[in-house]
C-alpha cells in the first residue's frame, strides 16, 4: 500500500509569484488580445499553441501553472488530454467555448476543467475568471488529497486488524497482546505498523 502523495505546491491562489499560462487558441488575434488583458498582472501566457497540438507532451515539456483553452468546441481528443491530465499531472484549467450545451459543459468538466466559459474570453474579466479557477481547483485538490488520506488510513486499519486477528488465532495471544507484539516490531526495525502487519500475514500464511 502506497501512501498518498502530498502536493507540496497546492497554493497557487495565495502564491506572489508570477504563474505561467500555457495557452491553447487557433486564433492569434484573439490570444493578443488575451495576452494584454493580462498585462501587469501576475498572470503570464508563457506559451501559445494551436489546437492541434499534443497537450499532455506540451504540458509536460513547459510545465505551465494553468491551462487556458479557447477553442469553438472541445472535441473527445481534447476531453480525453484533458481526462488523463487530471488524473496524472493536475492543472488548473480555464475553458472558453462557443458551446453552451449541459452535455458538452458536464464532460468538461468531468474531464477536469475547473472553470468552463460560455463565449470569448472577456478581457475584463479574465483575471476574476483566473482567479475563481485557481480557487476552484485548489479546493478540489485538497479534497482529493483528504479523501486519498483517509482511504490510505482505512486499509492500513484493514492490514494490521487482520494480522491482529491471525496472531490471536495463531499464537493465543490476547488483542492487546497481539497489538504489543506488532508495535514492538515496528519500533524494533524501524517500520511502520502497516508494514509490519503485512510482513505478519505474509509470514503466518506461509505457516499456515
Amino acid at each position: 500500500m502506497t501512501q498518498p502523495h502530498i502536493n507540496k505546491r497546492n497554493a497557487l491562489v495565495h502564491s506572489d509569484d508570477k504563474l505561467s499560462i500555457l495557452l491553447i487558441d487557433d486564433n492569434e488575434a484573439r490570444a493578443s488580445a488575451l495576452i494584454l488583458a493580462l498585462e501587469h498582472s501576475r498572470y503570464q501566457i508563457s506559451h501559445l499553441l494551436s489546437s492541434g497540438a499534443s497537450l499532455l507532451k506540451k504540458v509536460d515539456e513547459l510545465k505551465p501553472d494553468i491551462v487556458v483553452i479557447d477553442i469553438e468546441s472541445p472535441d473527445r481528443d481534447i476531453l480525453d488530454s484533458l481526462h488523463t491530465l487530471s488524473n496524472f499531472n493536475p492543472k488548473p484549467i480555464v475553458m472558453f467555448s462557443e458551446q453552451e450545451d449541459s452535455d458538452t459543459i458536464r464532460r468538461s468538466v468531468k474531464s477536469g476543467v475547473s472553470a468552463y466559459v460560455c463565449g470569448n474570453a472577456d478581457p475584463k474579466r479574465v483575471r476574476a475568471i483566473l482567479d475563481a479557477a485557481l480557487a476552484r481547483f485548489e479546493e478540489y485538490q485538497n479534497v482529493k488529497q483528504a479523501l486519498a488520506e483517509t482511504k490510505y488510513e482505512l486499509e492500513a486499519k484493514k492490514t494490521i486488524d487482520s494480522a491482529k486477528r491471525m496472531l490471536i488465532e495463531s499464537r493465543d495471544m490476547s488483542e492487546n497482546e497481539a497489538f504489543h507484539a506488532m508495535r514492538k516490531m515496528a519500533m524494533d526495525t524501524g517500520q511502520k505498523l502497516e508494514d509490519v502487519a503485512k510482513t505478519l500475514i505474509s509470514m503466518l500464511k506461509t505457516i499456515k
